[in-house]
């Protein structure tokens, strides 16, 4: 596999790898760069969305996605074609800024990497190559690829859920599950390669986005399926105006970017549950 047959893997990863080192020594890039809801949003800096993913946190964040990018983006385009790679990688990076946009979308929230595109490439590898293997570095163990699909859907989604370790999980899920519909796009068959495997992943992945979206606040399942009845203290029965109640949920939403969800107590978990209602009743 030589570089000529790679060149637009290699060509990304050398614009990553500069302007993220050249953003560690010039801050001013980074804000322009970064990923912020509130400047897509209000600001219609639609631009973010894609470059983002030109800026990491740290070496260990660069060089991780970096590895992964050239062990199976090069794959990618020397056999299937530098228009699928290129449709593919981007399609994750968008797919998982857009999921966090709108899971992000109320409150302040910040981030960077090129972990999207890169979970998507390692997704639509697997289906594009049936019974490729996935090691980890400096570890000489593979694991089966369609292991390695279940593990990561699930973990993606508990972390998103939690939240507790302030990675990006919401943008590694969206854009696996988007690159590889994109993969689906140029190459159906994929689909009759690995007819079950497949069909779990579509369903799965189905399942999750729909809770997402329908629960951005990221409340228990059982709030979301509406499980029993919630009852509201005394202290949150006394009516407030609605400017009010707008402040006291952006507080909650701001405690939440900061500390997680983890970090509410049993009033303000109520009345971000009756916000979620009155979002949906919408």
């Amino acid at each position: 596999m030589s570089m000529h047959d790679s060149i637009f893997t290699y060509s990304i990863i050398g614009i990553t790898v500069w302007t993220t080192i050249y953003a560690f020594r010039n801050s001013s890039l980074e804000e322009k760069l970064i990923f912020c809801p509130r400047y897509i949003l209000a600001e219609k800096q639609y631009h973010r969305l894609v470059t983002s993913a030109f800026l990491h946190a740290n070496w260990r964040h660069l060089f991780f996605n970096m590895f992964g990018l050239y062990a199976f983006g090069r794959l990618i385009e020397s056999i299937h074609g530098p228009l699928m790679f290129l449709s593919i990688y981007f399609a994750g990076i968008i797919g998982g800024d857009l999921l966090a946009l709108w899971l992000h979308r109320n409150h302040e929230y910040r981030a960077y990497g090129a972990s999207g595109g890169v979970c998507g490439i390692v997704f639509a590898a697997i289906f594009l190559f049936p019974g490729i293997g996935v090691s980890m570095m400096f570890i000489p163990i593979s694991i089966p690829g369609w292991l390695y699909v279940v593990i990561f859907l699930t973990s993606e989604f508990h972390g998103t859920i939690k939240g507790k370790d302030n990675v990006g999980h919401d943008a590694h899920l969206g854009g696996a599950i988007i690159s590889l519909a994109t993969a689906t796009a140029f190459k159906p068959e994929i689909v009759q390669w690995s007819p079950k495997l497949y069909a779990a992943v579509m369903l799965l992945s189905l399942g999750m986005l729909a809770y997402l979206i329908k629960n951005p606040l990221f409340l228990p399942l059982k709030t979301f399926m509406h499980f029993g009845s919630v009852s509201v203290p005394k202290k949150l029965q006394v009516p407030s105006s609605p400017a009010q109640e707008t402040e006291r949920v952006n507080k909650i939403l701001d405690k939440i970017s900061q500390k997680r969800i983890k970090s509410l107590n049993k009033e303000e978990h109520e009345l971000l549950l009756r916000a979620s209602r009155k979002s949906q009743s919408k």
